[in-house]
């Protein structure tokens, strides 16, 4: 009898350390991914800001060049910004019917987008506060997806909440686009990181618990690439959010 229980504590125990590196494994690709994402999305912002701006020796923006104009000035700058958008639904509810092969170029093609569009944020705030910003919205997404991947607690009630709080966000921002209200502003900024900072650890939780054994390698792929687009607009918006509240402007 004790012969026979040891055989399947050893054979549980095997499980589950199987089940682990695999967990492991995919969660690693999703962090690799996001991290690559987001490297990739900070050069492209860097070398479209760099050759769209005239400076003069002390290094201050005096103009624009010609592709500056066309990114920043014309008719073009709409396209610019909705088409990462466009990319997000595209793959959100395309993804079923795409290889993994083809989503990640996808997603690669998004980050790359992505820089281009928030190229823009170069001319606004100084880049010494945007590297400070960045390293702050490194270390709380950090924080916090570690968090939400440790953590035994079920973090789904809040789903809910989070998102009705994005909604909410996303409909004040456009409400003071047009009363150009700076407490607003404020306000929606301080609730935008506090709701990143939670839509992080709840989405790392949601992540981790798509992972399963059994999947074949292309839909785990899949999964590790959308997991790792989730991350990724985590990282973004409340990189967005912060910077709104300690970014210097030029």
């Amino acid at each position: 009898m004790d012969f026979n229980r040891q055989n399947i504590f050893q054979a549980t125990s095997a499980k589950t350390a199987v089940w682990d590196a695999g967990l492991r494994a995919y969660m690693l690709k999703v962090y690799n991914y996001m991290a690559t994402g987001i490297l990739l999305t900070g050069i492209v912002a860097l070398l479209t800001f760099k050759m769209s701006v005239v400076t003069n020796d002390a290094g201050s923006i005096v103009g624009l060049t010609q592709m500056g104009n066309a990114i920043y000035l014309s008719g073009l700058k709409w396209l610019v910004m909705l088409a990462p958008l466009g990319i997000v639904f595209y793959m959100s509810f395309g993804i079923n019917k795409m290889s993994a092969s083809k989503a990640q170029t996808t997603f690669w093609v998004f980050a790359a987008l992505m820089g281009l569009s928030l190229s823009s944020i170069l001319l606004v705030y100084t880049g010494m506060s945007v590297t400070r910003v960045f390293f702050i919205t490194s270390a709380t997404f950090g924080a916090m997806s570690i968090y939400g991947y440790t953590t035994k607690r079920d973090l789904t009630k809040f789903g809910s909440f989070l998102m009705m709080g994005l909604i909410g966000i996303i409909i004040a921002s456009i409400v003071n686009i047009f009363m150009k209200s700076s407490m607003m502003y404020f306000v929606i900024s301080i609730l935008g990181v506090l709701i990143f900072v939670g839509l992080t650890a709840y989405d790392t939780q949601k992540i981790k618990n798509m992972y399963v054994a059994s999947d074949s390698g292309e839909l785990m792929g899949k999964k590790a690439v959308m997991g790792a687009l989730t991350l990724y607009l985590d990282f973004i918006n409340l990189f967005i959010m912060l910077l709104r509240l300690f970014g210097q402007r030029r």
